[in-house]
């Protein structure tokens, strides 16, 4: 099922073929990839762990407005990484009312453009439904990611502890009447 098109890209659940789980695992048991998620980021640590996260993610959400989705490149060849539109976490880790964009890349997919352009294809869709704002928050040292959310057109807000369990993150804001 896809979710969104753009230019260059694709956005749909994750699958379960074979190519897609090897991937997802190569993708999440890289260090460099998994110290921006999360407050304890963890890797993937055996190939298995990625069929149960990606059955997860595809039931997370009943809302279809939300879910946490692969980026494919029309031209073919694998699955660049992950694109997310979910309520944020609180302090208390359950959902608010506040949405997140985010996007978690392959290294081989970084400096593409991919991230902008998935988050920009999921924003508008989101907006074109009815959704007045949506947040990012990166860890405050990931300049590949500000520079995301500067692309994307995103205000600044500063430092953060209202999601994520209180963690302190570098947080941005687009609203709907800025597009």
């Amino acid at each position: 099922m896809v979710v969104i098109e753009t230019d260059r890209l694709v956005i749909g659940p994750w699958t379960e073929e074979p190519a897609e789980l090897a991937r997802f695992f190569d993708i999440y048991s890289r260090w460099e990839v998994a110290r921006w998620l999360g407050a304890q980021p963890r890797v993937l640590t055996d190939p298995a762990q990625a069929l149960p996260a990606i059955r997860r993610w595809n039931g997370l959400y009943p809302d279809d407005r939300y879910g946490i989705w692969a980026v494919r490149p029309r031209d073919g060849g694998p699955v660049a990484g992950t694109v997310l539109l979910k309520p944020l976490p609180g302090r208390d880790d359950q959902p608010t009312d506040e949405i997140e964009v985010g996007w978690h890349l392959h290294p081989d997919s970084w400096g593409r453009g991919y991230a902008t352009e998935a988050a920009r294809g999921v924003v508008d869709r989101a907006f074109a439904t009815g959704l007045a704002e949506v947040y990012a928050v990166v860890k405050p040292d990931n300049v590949a990611s500000i520079a995301v959310t500067r692309r994307l057109g995103m205000t600044p807000l500063g430092p953060r502890t209202d999601w994520y369990g209180g963690v302190e993150v570098a947080a941005f804001r687009l609203a709907a009447h800025r597009r």
